[in-house]
Order: C-alpha cells, then structure tokens, then sequence
C-alpha cells in the first residue's frame, strides 16, 4: 500500500490541521479482553494511550418484569445482573467512575463515543460534561426494523442515541469528513443514522438463543471508527460484550483493546474476532470526492457488508473495472471516486448512473450494483 488513511485533525466544527508528531510507544495489551470490572481493568492502562473509547454501559432499562408479545410468546430484553442497580445514584457513581478512567486513558486528541437509550443518555451526557468532555454531536441511529411497542401504551421506541465528545472545547480530534461524504454519496454525513439492527447471520446465537440482548450491528461500528480513527489507532471498548468492536477494529485495519467481565461473551467475542477477516491494504485507502445521492447511498451497501471492500466492480461488457474500497469510493489505476464520478471518467462521458453502470457478481450472476440495492432496501424496510 503506498498511500494510507489521511489523518485529519479538527478544530470544531471541522477545521483541518496536521496532526501532532506521534509520541513514544506504551505497552498496550492490543488485541485482549481484560477479564473483570471495567473500571479496575481501565486502572491498568496507562495515561494518554488510546485514541477512541466506544462504550455501550449499561442501561439501567429499570425493567419492572418480563415482556411478552399479544401471542404471549416471551420477548428478549435485557433483564440480566450487569444492568440492575440499586438505586440512580448507583448508577451516577459508576457511570462517573468509568468515565474518569476513560478520560485518563484518551490522549489529548482523542474522542469518546457512548451509546445509549432514553433510560440513562441524559445522566451520562451530563456527567461526561462534569468531567470536561466537550460535545461535538448527538447522533440519532434510526432504527430500520425496530422492535414495535407491544403493549400499546406509548410510540414505538425507534432510536438510540450516541453522543461523540472531545477531551475539552478546543481540543484537536479526528473526524475524516470527505470519508464520510463519500461514503454518504457526495452528500455530508448527517446525524440521523439510519441502520438496520443486528440480526441474521450477523446475530450470535448459542442453542438457538442471542448470546448476548443488545448486540450492535457492524455497520454502526464501522461507521464509527471510519469517521473518527485512522489505520493504526488504538480503540478502547469498556463494555466489549461479544466483541463487535474488536471485529470492526480488525476489518478496519485499528488496534482493539476490551474489558469484559461475563466469561460468556468473552468466549463468544474471541471467537468471533478470530474469524473476521482484515481488509486489504488497498481497500482501506480512503479519499475526497465530487456529486450525487440518492435514497440509499453505495457507502451504505458497503458498511452493511451487502458488497465487501475489495469486491471488484465492471462495466456490463466487463471492458472497466475498479475495486470498491472501505469508505464507499472506489478505484482503478491512478484514478479515484464514487460510483458515479469515476464511471463518468474512466468512459470520457459528462454523467454516469453508477448503480446502474457498474456491475458486480452475486449469486454466479454479473448483476448491477443496484440490484444489491433493492435487495437492501427489502430487507431493511420496516
């Protein structure tokens, strides 16, 4: 690989710089699950070593028994120990302890990244500000198939909320803005995210039940780390469950780091990220591009895994080709772009529909890319 991810450092709201020299290496343990207490397990790293910190803590759902559908059949919910406490100033105190440590260990560069429902968002959010976090955005991840209120007794609940924060106001971070346009089709990345949740394949089951309630999907993760890491970074997830972060991380070409205490999903995320494949070099290589949009964007297909990076896409005769790459953009040769600006020049031409210009094998066919398209979008509909 001769080019890497560019690094873009930010100024709120997206003022560009040149990163910092890197520092001195730590002794990190890369690529482990810390047995134990989060909080204890953060206490042994040290300071200013990690450059993004995913967590997915605990709720607090404040569950009042079990949940059942109008047939009667049981619904998953999260009903287990690790999210049961006593009382909200339990929770406060260990909501503020684990952010202390998370804030210890990001460097001054880094960002914090925690996701949460309406039960405990709020309370995290304003603890995060106690402690000098500065909030750059609340993310909405829509829901594309969500569970419906079975009861009837208030809306469906749709969404979750993600806020990203910097250590402080004017803090430099990362964010690779023209990855995200590209992969949104030329358009900015909005903060209303709409992904399916996780199920199917994807979904981890052991005796025909989920290993673990809330699984979150690849693509919200991927989505993640593309946005706010480069090739090489350290990420820290306190709350690593079944290890979604550690497979993203290794797709993405990042460094992972968890803290897990359930044997269970340890087990079940150690085995996941063992069988999840590296993208090529080539692959990773982001880039900045030019114009179109439309409904579903190509970047879409690739962070929901419907087409892989690296996957090689023709023209219907099979005369072009260019090779998709991790944040939606693809190449061929020297040259770079979306679907559509890079089709456009490679045939001398003013426009080019890309989804329905390029092609790609699925199912021993050579099919357009837009067929993948309408595949998702039956899948995905509500």
């Amino acid at each position: 690989m001769t080019q890497m991810l560019v690094k873009e450092r930010a100024r709120p709201p997206i003022a560009k710089g040149r990163a910092p020299a890197k520092a001195a290496p730590v002794d990190l343990p890369l690529g482990r699950i810390l047995d134990g207490d989060c909080i204890a397990a953060m206490r042994s790293l040290p300071s200013a070593s990690v450059d993004m910190v995913f967590a997915d803590p605990p709720y607090n759902l404040q569950l009042g028994g079990d949940l059942n559908r109008p047939d009667g059949s049981h619904v998953d919910a999260v009903t287990d120990h690790w999210d049961q406490f006593e009382s909200f100033a339990a929770y406060d105190k260990f909501t503020r302890e684990w952010l202390g440590e998370a804030r210890r260990v990001l460097k001054p560069t880094g960002s914090l990244w925690v996701i949460g429902s309406y039960h405990n968002i709020f309370r995290v959010g304003a603890i995060l500000q106690d402690l000098g976090f500065w909030i750059l955005n609340d993310i909405v991840w829509r829901k594309a198939n969500p569970m419906p209120n079975f009861k009837g007794t208030r809306f469906t609940n749709a969404h979750e909320t993600l806020i990203w924060a910097s250590m402080g106001e004017k803090s430099r971070y990362t964010f690779n803005y023209r990855a995200m346009k590209t992969l949104n089709d030329e358009l900015q990345m909005r903060s209303d995210w709409v992904l399916p949740i996780c199920g199917g394949q994807e979904r981890l089951k052991s005796g025909g039940s989920k290993v673990h309630p809330t699984q979150k999907p690849e693509a919200l993760l991927y989505r993640v780390m593309l946005a706010t890491t480069n090739k090489g970074d350290v990420v820290l997830d306190p709350f690593f469950g079944t290890g979604t972060t550690g497979a993203v991380a290794k797709r993405l070409g990042r460094s992972w780091i968890g803290c897990e205490r359930e044997t269970t999903y340890r087990a079940a995320a150690r085995e996941r990220i063992d069988l999840a494949l590296p993208l090529d070099e080539s692959a990773l290589t982001t880039m900045q591009s030019p114009k179109a949009a439309p409904k579903v964007a190509f970047g879409t297909l690739v962070e929901t895994g419907w087409i892989a990076p690296g996957a090689v896409l023709t023209d219907r005769k099979r005369r072009l080709s260019a090779t998709v790459r991790a944040d939606g953009s693809i190449v061929a040769g020297a040259e770079s772009g979306s679907i559509h600006g890079l089709g456009a020049k490679l045939q001398g031409a003013p426009s080019c529909n890309g989804w329905t210009f390029w092609h790609i094998e699925h199912e021993g066919e050579l099919k357009p890319i837009d067929a993948l398209r309408q595949l998702y979008l039956l899948a995905t509909e509500p």
